[in-house]
């Protein structure tokens, strides 16, 4: 057996770090990690003990939720809390860090952005990574890493196995459970 990259290791314990997110407009996930070593993890949520978005609604201003701490910012506060050094790190992001995050990354001294999905890449952000000479570069996380689709294929499968246990089904009636199907086994 192979064992996965440590760009996949890395990105998949940031998409499980977002599945314990609170906002209900985006949930992202952060690793930071040095010596292929991971030093703190976040994601985006209210302060520790406060209201959830997830419970309350987002607190929007000027089309932010203000309530939200970014999963980036949350990783890097863990490190300050427990005294963790974060010269020279690398950060692993479900999406591509908004402009505060970066400019957060880039005072932490965190050397390399690891992202996995391009979500609104500001400009300037890319300049200021670019002046600071940050390394960044996408990595999809592959899919059969981490199955996000698990109940979904797990009940498709079952209706299918329903449908087809039924008899007299005619193939048009079946076509469209197995294109379902298909596009959810197989990797886009």
């Amino acid at each position: 057996m192979d064992r996965i990259s440590w760009d996949q290791y890395f990105m998949a314990q940031s998409h499980l770090l977002a599945l314990r997110s609170t906002c209900t407009r985006l949930t992202v996930g952060a690793t930071i990690v040095r010596d292929k070593r991971m030093i703190a993890g976040g994601y985006n949520g209210s302060v520790s003990g406060g209201v959830h978005c997830i419970d309350e609604g987002c607190y929007v201003i000027d089309n932010h939720c203000v309530r939200t701490i970014h999963a980036e910012m949350n990783a890097i506060i863990q490190c300050a809390k427990f005294g963790v050094q974060t010269t020279g790190a690398e950060i692993y992001v479900t999406h591509f860090p908004c402009l505060n995050c970066c400019k957060a990354i880039i005072q932490a001294g965190i050397k390399t952005v690891i992202y996995a999905a391009d979500y609104k890449n500001h400009p300037y952000a890319i300049e200021l990574f670019e002046d600071a000479g940050l390394t960044v570069r996408q990595v999809e996380l592959e899919e059969m890493i981490l199955d996000t689709n698990s109940q979904e294929k797990l009940n498709l499968t079952a209706d299918l196995l329903e449908k087809l246990a039924s008899a007299g089904l005619d193939a048009e009636e079946v076509k469209p459970l197995y294109e379902k199907a298909s596009k959810l086994y197989t990797k886009m």
